[in-house]
């Protein structure tokens, strides 16, 4: 079953406004492309940015939400829609949208492992100063079979991979906003490997790099083979990366070096020395 997707590594400014038009005119350059699957970045509505997410926040049912709902059934395609801060309450969730050909919301992942970090004499982050962690690793179901999502730093942490596969998923996507520390070591090493361990398709999204922004996007959109093969990849700049995939190759590749069928779970359970 051959797809086409699309990850629309587009720009990011401080207007709301200006970057929903800009992600619906990437959308839309996509669909009249060919692209069934269209893919955006993390936090493509807003600065990533922890004193950008409380003002851009806003609810499933918000503006930005029907625009896009409204640009997928458009175009009739399912769209990965990036993340935006979502407010529930008290609360603000890194939150990526899944809606159908029809517009129809039907999946939503809030960001499960928060971009705490701080790098010796590169970055530091704190998403959990203003950000709630998700609860649920998330796979959709589609035409083309379940498809897995996560979030940027989600990539980092194999379980859920795992699982997204063991469901079913031959296709993960990944919207991400990586930076310039831990872009160049760790981006297309993660990718590569969390694509190879559970031999899948992966396809990752981040925003163009803003020289003037307060965070630097490492962009380098990308997609990924279950061989672990780069398919494409863009560079700093933005733009729609478009690749054809052909799921039928996650089974053949399964057969030929079997991974998850060789799987020893007797062993798999810590215990005391």
């Amino acid at each position: 079953m051959k797809l086409t997707i699309a990850c629309c590594q587009v720009p990011v400014t401080e207007d709301l406004e200006q970057n929903l038009a800009t992600a619906e005119r990437y959308i839309t350059n996509a669909a009249h492309r060919g692209a069934q699957i269209v893919l955006l970045p993390e936090m493509f509505c807003c600065p990533y940015d922890n004193s950008c997410f409380p003002s851009y926040a806003q609810p499933v049912d918000g503006e930005i939400a029907i625009r896009l709902a409204n640009a997928a059934k458009k175009h009739g395609i399912y769209l990965f829609a990036g993340s935006f801060p979502e407010r529930e309450g008290e609360n603000i969730y890194n939150t990526c949208l899944i809606f159908d050909r029809t517009g129809t919301l039907i999946g939503r992942h809030r960001k499960a492992h928060l971009f705490d970090i701080n790098v010796e004499g590169g970055v530091a982050f704190q998403e959990s100063a203003i950000l709630t962690a998700g609860n649920a690793i998330t796979t959709v179901l589609t035409e083309y079979g379940p498809i897995g999502v996560a979030i940027c730093f989600d990539m980092r942490f194999v379980e859920p991979f795992r699982i997204m596969a063991l469901r079913g998923a031959k296709l993960i996507v990944l919207p991400s906003a990586f930076n310039m520390t831990t872009g160049p070591a760790h981006w297309e090493l993660t990718l590569r490997a969390r694509a190879l361990d559970n031999q899948v398709f992966i396809a990752a999204c981040a925003p163009a790099q803003n020289p003037d922004a307060s965070y630097l996007s490492y962009g380098h959109s990308m997609v990924t083979s279950p061989w672990g093969d780069v398919l494409g990849q863009l560079g700093f700049e933005e733009g729609i990366l478009l690749s054809e995939i052909d799921l039928d190759k996650v089974d053949a590749v399964r057969k030929q070096l079997p991974i998850l069928s060789a799987r020893r779970t007797d062993l798999y359970e810590l215990k005391e020395l």
